[in-house]
């Protein structure tokens, strides 16, 4: 007997196969026990821009691995289009440090440099023979194809746009610094085109303007782009569909970081309302799409490539297993109308200055982003600011009803002493009934230390870890003030979206210096600047005041060297 469902499926399947760039079929893999993938099947198309996310250790850089060829599975195979080429983002920064940067680019066509190496050392034969004559023009005729005589210009033309200087272009990569090194090797990830491209996490240590400048090119970019990121702006901004690791199966969903989070929510909403009717949840759903077209259609992020909406299948909404940390910070009084008062402070280190008469005073309510290119400028700011640190000059004054919880980069020192989550939580409770085991185990246990893992020694405790740690010690303080130093660092994308809704909860007032650009613009409404020649200090969004001819103009003139 025909089973019609397989049938519509493999005609379906032929539809498709011409589409279809780069598919992976019953993969699995498996370490001891654990099971990360099972029986995978999943394909990738041209023009589509695939975000894989995925609980903390579900198996996104394996799968990454696994597709490009570092990384072998238990079972199951990847399929790449014949003749097609696929490029890998690498993410070790000293790969390349003995060759040119210029070079560097070059190589990420593998094919292409190799016939150019060979053709190179073939005229440099004192001996060129009629043979080496004939094979010098094979290699010709294939290097044209590959538009060869235009790769070196290529080249050159995306390292400017990365902004590496063109007197940059003949050095040896080790004599770049990390952030320049990262940008040559994205630019070789993107020369010549590939036909699929794979990055893990590519904006780590990119500023503002360099990641702008890869979310236009990816979401003008007409092949496929595999990407994991923490980053949910960028996985808003280039992201076709997500797709999501879960339950050791990869799914994926039409549109953006963004829908998937709300729809997933949605469902597991609905999945908990076991009694409302069928119909009336599909209400839910048609209207939950329609709201979320509605303010696509009027996003800088919408593209004519990205139709996401139209693609939208609502019976494709599942729950998610994923956890999710409960983050709320409340205050244990309202502060007063006098916050923090700041004059002309200034501090320097080893004769050059970080920021120069800073003068600030903070309203209630403020939620302020404290930005510079210099992180040294942002960590002697917090320093002084919550008294670890002396200023070469001027004055902070603290409003008498304020009380301040600090989250600094480094937050090791809080983690020396092996004890366990419950001792070290406890020592911050500030009543009998907070330090109770079931309450702090409680407590805990809502910020997924749940069972024996509110045991583990705290100076074991992994990065991701250490974070949740102190915002629960954040939380237990109940302060009007909260200053937070990279808040989203070693936090996985569950953990940074629980803590971006309850920020934004949050009735107290705010100073946090970020790189997540979500972060920055959907908490700041005031932006202040530290450089070296003075301050900015705005009210408005992250992104009005980054798009800002005037404001980038003073910044440019704010940050040259006297």
């Amino acid at each position: 007997m025909i089973d019609v469902k397989s049938l519509t499926r493999f005609c379906v399947s032929l539809q498709r196969k011409k589409k279809i760039m780069l598919s992976v079929s019953n993969l699995s893999v498996q370490f001891g026990k654990r099971i990360l993938f099972d029986e995978v099947n999943v394909s990738f198309s041209p023009g589509n821009c695939y975000g894989i996310i995925g609980a903390n250790g579900a198996g996104k850089s394996t799968f990454l691995n696994i597709i490009s060829g570092k990384q072998d599975a238990n079972s199951g195979s990847v399929h790449l289009e014949p003749g097609k080429r696929l490029s890998v983002l690498e993410q070790n920064h000293n790969a390349f440090d003995e060759h040119p940067v210029l070079e560097t680019v070059l190589r990420g066509n593998k094919s292409l440099f190799e016939i150019k190496a060979e053709m190179d050392a073939l005229y440099a034969k004192e001996d060129f023979s009629d043979a080496d004559g004939e094979r010098v023009g094979v290699l010709q005729l294939e290097y044209e194809e590959m538009n060869g005589w235009n790769a070196d210009s290529e080249a050159a033309a995306l390292l400017s746009n990365l902004e590496i200087r063109e007197e940059l272009h003949y050095k040896l990569m080790k004599e770049l610094d990390g952030k320049q090194k990262v940008r040559v090797l994205l630019a070789q990830a993107l020369f010549g085109n590939p036909d699929v491209l794979i990055m893990d996490e590519p904006t780590n240590d990119l500023d503002y303007d360099t990641i702008m400048w890869l979310e236009h090119f990816l979401a003008n970019y007409d092949n496929t782009v595999i990407v994991v990121s923490h980053d949910r702006h960028f996985l808003d901004a280039v992201c076709t569909h997500i797709s999501d690791i879960d339950y050791s199966k990869i799914n994926h969903f039409s549109g953006n970081y963004t829908f998937w989070y709300e729809s997933s929510q949605l469902a597991a909403r609905q999945r908990a309302q076991q009694n409302k009717k069928s119909e009336e949840k599909k209400k839910e759903l048609q209207e939950f799409i329609a709201r979320f077209s509605a303010n696509v259609a009027k996003s800088k992020q919408a593209t004519s490539r990205k139709k996401m909406i139209d693609k939208l299948d609502i019976e494709e909404i599942k729950p998610s297993s994923r956890r999710y940390p409960a983050l709320i910070f409340d205050q244990e009084r309202e502060a007063g109308d006098q916050i923090l008062n700041i004059e002309l402070l200034s501090t320097s280190v080893e004769g050059h200055s970080l920021f120069k008469n800073v003068n600030l005073n903070l309203a209630k309510g403020d939620k302020v982003i404290i930005h510079s290119k210099d992180t040294r400028a942002i960590e002697a700011f917090y320093g002084i600011l919550m008294g670890e640190a002396k200023a070469d000059s001027g004055t902070i004054s603290w409003g008498i009803t304020t009380t301040q919880a600090y989250l600094p980069v480094d937050h090791d020192d809080y983690f020396e002493s092996p004890v366990s989550l419950v001792d070290w939580l406890r020592q911050y409770a500030k009543t009998e009934e907070e330090r109770e085991e079931v309450f702090i185990r409680g407590f805990l246990g809502k910020m997924l230390f749940s069972g024996e893992e509110a045991l583990k020694m705290s100076n074991v405790l992994s990065g991701g870890e250490k974070v949740r740690c102190m915002l629960s010690k954040m939380m237990m303080e109940r302060a009007n003030v909260l200053v937070l130093n990279e808040p989203t660092n070693h936090l996985d994308l569950e953990s940074i979206t629980a803590f971006n809704n309850s920020l934004n909860n949050f009735k107290g007032t705010l100073l946090c210096s970020t790189s997540d650009h979500a972060f920055a613009q959907t908490l700041g409404n005031r932006i202040v600047e530290l450089t070296p020649n003075g301050m900015i200090d705005r009210h408005m969004t992250f992104d009005e005041y980054m798009t800002d001819s005037k404001i980038k103009e003073l910044r440019e003139k704010l940050y040259q060297q006297s």
